[in-house]
């Protein structure tokens, strides 16, 4: 049985439920804080990959920093959108879970049971 590893931000409600749906599983996960463990390019490109997704499909367009730095009028490579998503983590749509090799953006959190 593959490990699982939720990526978040405990402060964050999505976060939160998907944590107690992990546990209410019963089955074993790490939870990462990635504030506080920040993602490497390489990891976060890992991710992305094993989910299917590309750079773009995980930013928080609503958050101010998005509105700051203009980022909807910028036409970005995926290698640069990462940049972006490493240096300013509040952009990341949360959370993340990887089992294996495969991951998924749990939006809705219920989507977690497609991997368990």
């Amino acid at each position: 049985m593959a490990d699982v590893t939720i990526y978040q931000k405990p402060t964050c409600s999505t976060c939160r439920q998907a944590v107690q749906v992990l546990k209410e599983s019963g089955q074993p996960f790490t939870a990462v804080n990635y504030y506080e463990q920040p993602f490497t390019k390489a990891q976060l490109k890992g991710l992305l990959k094993k989910a299917g997704l590309a750079p773009k499909d995980i930013l928080r367009t609503k958050e101010d920093i998005y509105k700051e730095l203009g980022l909807a009028k910028k036409n970005l490579s995926d290698d640069e959108w990462l940049d972006v998503l490493i240096a300013h983590p509040d952009l990341i749509q949360r959370p993340i879970v990887e089992k294996g090799e495969q991951a998924i953006l749990a939006r809705p959190v219920e989507s977690i049971n497609k991997l368990l």
